[in-house]
């Protein structure tokens, strides 16, 4: 069966239903038309193509056959160049999601239904991928990179910038460099020594350089030692373009460019968003004022029709891509990839009582050996001790929890169980056209009778957008009160930057903005309706003004943060459940409340009736203690984990951790589902018999899960990050600036490097998780390039093995400190039921090297090795010894 992963045997050329050009005849003939684009354009009009010339696009320059270039966000799904429910767009699961299949295959199959997702919304370029490193649990946008390990990074990256330009769109590979952590994000001076910066911040972007030709890089917001990346020559000029050889296009994050001269001379292509840049006009100006050389400006130009030929934007010129790949079922490949990047942290054989144990065995009547879980310990009830029969024998072939037995019944609980938490915030955030629950997917799934829910506990203590049972359209009108446009609202967010305005609507022209519509209240009492936004809001609800003032500045530190303001409770209203009532909340603008971009940012928020969160709890357990299995949907909110800002702690929101405990105790068969998308605590991990990590599963994440949990499809991930048992134990977690500065002052060693290094046990490490089938690893053949793994598929259904390959070097006097042991490459591999499979897997040249500060080069390390074969970090199967002269 096929294999894949960093070093595995596969290819990473043009694959069969995609049509390239000639290679380098291609590019020979692009580069043409190029040059003679180029020589029919004066300074004015190049100095303009480098600036944007609104939110998503560049400026069209007919006389030369250029269309506008069109960007868009794109890390999950594309948006387009309007945020907006009217042009809905397929969500895949989080980039951490994707990273946990530790699968490049199946990263390019996602970068082609995004390339495909673009040419239907006519964009060129996507804004992604995220390969800035897990550096520390804290932070915040860590859902929309990959993983702590830069090779896994790398490899993930190369997958995604594949598929996508196979497609023949563009990538913008980000956030160029040491962006790991969103505090303080636009000023913030990260200072990381040459050798950490080398050997992990900059190792995800020079893979991707060297595979997978991207043909864009964006630069981030941060300084890095002093100098802020727009400007950054020694990084861009010389190492980016010179060192690696990337010949693509260099644009800004969006604002991220303060000087024109200092950005041009630091080798910035692109100034975003415009029409306002620092290229344009006043890029024109300072090449006739001397303070540039137009040189420099051709040199980017030049790029800029580059990127355009490429994509097919430049007249004349033959595209990269001449036939896309064949078309993709969206929602079928977002499902895959779902319960390919689920990761059973925990499945053990969770047993009711005695009675219950026999007859999950299979076995009443007879006695024999102790039950064994993936541990290799006996069955426990509970209380811990091991389960016995009546004759004192521990009981024999009790299955773990996971995959569920036909006939289950199931107590499902969490208010995430409901109202899924499919994708993060920010950037990543797309509206698809349909979201399946994890109560969907289990009403779906499961026979009737055989489900029931109860909230249990809801993570949510505050009012968020207006969502379920909500139905609303914004209204905009002019000053006069004349209707401009009006558009469809999934939510009650209001959130309309540069040209995401409804048709006919126009920033100079709109005065005020009106959401109306109605609300269906799913449960009966005091309903909490707000505002989130800055300047005046009338509020309406059941015909009756219960909010009629002025939302003012808070104190957020994140300049779009600020500008959206933070949601306020106004008014309190008691409804019936089913009985549908009008609200509308009319907002005037106010333009002293200067946006950084053009922008409308409010939203109508509400909260449910807040029930006692005890009772909410008790009906959890009692539905729970009345059922075969409990299954309890945890979950981050878009509050505590999102863009904008990074967490203060791991903890799960609300009572959800007691909600957990609760439930276990009343049912030792409880599964715990955490979605989220970076680590949490899991104070009871103990306590319960499984729990599958989901991440934030995309739009069929519920129908993935019922896949996973009735054993229809196996849970396929493994960890792309380790997972501690409580913050404190985590080697790296500072996030916050000092004066300004960041000090990266654990150099080489951040994620398992940095566990290795610190003596700790974490609660689940690097690589791990489990199937539903098991594996021997019969034989392991090394040398100084590949080490090949035998393994074979000892159960009895089909599944899919992660081979991981560390590297030990030995110790040596006198040298550099090194990590205990590096990632050197991986494969991921399928086999049917008793099928033994061979995988190669190239190890990586620079698991040998490390990065000589004094030098100022890669150095090759000779010596003894370790080469380990694992299931995971901690899971080593076979070992052999290598001798590097």
């Amino acid at each position: 069966m096929a294999e894949t992963g960093a070093g595995a045997s596969t290819s990473t050329g043009t694959e069969p239903g995609t049509s390239t050009d000639a290679g380098a005849a291609g590019e020979a003939a692009r580069e043409a038309v190029v040059e003679a684009a180029f020589g029919r354009l004066d300074l004015d009009a190049k100095a303009r193509l480098l600036g944007g010339r609104d939110m998503w696009s560049l400026h069209p320059l007919p006389e030369i056959g250029l269309a506008p270039l069109v960007l868009s966000d794109g890390p999950v799904g594309v948006r387009g160049v309007r945020w907006t429910a009217d042009d809905p767009s397929v969500a895949l699961p989080s980039p951490t999601a994707l990273a946990a299949a530790w699968d490049p295959a199946l990263a390019r199959r996602a970068g082609r239904l995004l390339a495909q997702e673009a040419r239907r919304k006519g964009v060129h370029v996507l804004l992604a991928p995220t390969v800035n490193l897990h550096r520390s649990p804290l932070g915040g946008r860590h859902f929309e990179a990959y993983s702590e390990d830069p090779l896994l990074t790398g490899a993930i990256g190369t997958g995604y910038v594949l598929g996508v330009q196979d497609g023949g769109v563009g990538t913008t590979v980000k956030h160029f460099v040491a962006n790991d952590a969103e505090t303080d994000r636009f000023t913030v001076d990260n200072r990381v020594a040459p050798r950490p910066l080398r050997e992990l911040y900059l190792a995800p972007f020079e893979a991707i350089v060297k595979n997978a030709r991207p043909w864009g890089i964006m630069t981030a917001y941060n300084q890095v030692n002093g100098v802020t990346m727009t400007e950054h020559h020694e990084l861009v000029n010389e190492v980016l373009r010179g060192e690696w050889g990337f010949d693509g296009f260099n644009v800004s994050d969006w604002m991220a460019a303060r000087s024109t001269a200092g950005a041009l001379r630091g080798g910035l292509d692109v100034a975003m968003p415009g029409p306002a840049t620092v290229y344009g006009e006043a890029l024109a100006a300072a090449v006739r004022a001397g303070e540039v050389a137009e040189s420099a400006v051709d040199t980017a130009v030049r790029r800029v029709l580059r990127l355009a030929a490429r994509v097919g934007a430049l007249e004349g010129a033959p595209p990269a891509v001449t036939a896309p790949p064949a078309p993709i079922d969206g929602a079928a490949l977002a499902r895959e990839i779902a319960h390919r990047g689920f990761v059973l942290l925990r499945n053990e054989a969770g047993v009711r009582d005695e009675a219950a144990a026999r007859k999950s065995a299979g076995n009443p009547a007879r006695t024999g050996d102790p039950v064994r879980d993936f541990a290799g310990d006996p069955v426990r009830d509970f209380a811990g001790d091991p389960v016995r029969d009546p004759a004192g024998t521990p009981v024999r072939n009790a299955p773990p929890v996971l995959p569920l037995t036909p006939g289950t019944t199931v107590a499902l609980s969490g208010a995430a169980a409901r109202d899924a938490r499919v994708l993060g915030g920010g950037s990543a955030q797309v509206f698809p056209d349909h979201v399946v629950s994890p109560l969907d997917g289990l009403a779906a799934a499961l026979p009737e009778g055989a489900l029931t829910y109860a909230v249990g506990a809801d993570p949510t203590d505050e009012p968020a957008p207006a969502d379920k049972g909500f139905a609303l359209r914004a209204r905009c009108r002019d000053a006069a009160g004349n209707l401009l446009g009006e558009g469809s609202l999934p939510t009650g967010q209001v959130q309309w930057i540069g040209g995401d305005l409804p048709d006919g609507v126009t920033h100079e022209a709109l005065a005020s903005v009106e959401v109306v519509g109605t609300f269906t209240p799913r449960e009966t009492g005091a309903h909490a309706f707000g505002t989130r936004g800055l300047g005046a809001f009338v509020l309406t609800v059941a015909g009756e003004t219960v909010f009629d003032g002025v939302q003012a500045m808070g104190s957020e530190t994140d300049p779009f943060e600020a500008f959206f303001g933070s949601p306020v409770v106004r008014a309190e209203v008691p409804l019936t459940a089913g009985e549908t009532v009008e609200v509308s909340l009319l907002h005037t603008l106010d333009k002293g409340f200067a946006t950084p971009l053009p922008a409308v940012a409010f939203s109508l928020v509400h909260l449910g009736p807040r029930r006692d969160p005890d009772e909410l709890i008790a009906e959890a357990v009692e539905a729970a203690r009345a059922a075969d299995t409990a299954v309890v949907v945890v979950a981050t909110t878009e509050r505590i984990e999102s863009e904008g800002f990074d967490r203060t702690d791991l903890a799960l929101p609300g009572r959800q951790d007691d909600l957990v405990r609760a439930v276990a105790a009343a049912n030792p068969n409880t599964v715990v589902v955490v979605n989220a998308g970076s680590p949490v605590e899991m104070p009871w991990r103990e306590d319960v018999a499984a729990i599958l990590l989901t991440w934030f599963p995309g739009q069929e994440g519920g129908a993935a899960l019922a896949d996973v949990l009735t054993g229809a499809e196996e849970p396929g991930g493994r960890l792309p990050t380790t997972w501690p048992a409580v913050l404190a134990d985590a080697p790296v977690t500072d996030v916050v600036p000092v004066d300004g500065e960041l000090d990266y002052a654990e150099g080489p060693f951040i994620g398992h490097r940095a566990w290795d290094r610190s003596g700790r046990t974490p609660a689940y490490t690097f690589g791990h998780g489990h199937g539903y089938t098991t594996w021997s690893y019969d034989s392991l053949v090394t040398g100084p390039e590949t080490a090949t793994v035998r393994i074979t598929n000892t159960g009895d259904r089909p599944g899919r093995e992660t081979v991981q390959v560390y590297l030990a070097p030995a110790p040596s006097s006198g040298a550099p400190e090194r990590p205990a042991r590096v990632l050197a490459g991986f494969a991921s591999v399928g086999a049917g039921p008793g099928e033994t499979v061979e995988t190669s897997i190239a190890l990586s040249r620079r698991a040998f090297e490390i990065w000589d500060e004094e030098k100022g080069d890669w150095t090759f390390v000779p010596g003894a090795y370790e080469v380990r074969a694992a299931h995971s970090l901690d899971d080593v199967r076979l070992t052999a010894v290598l001798e590097i002269d």
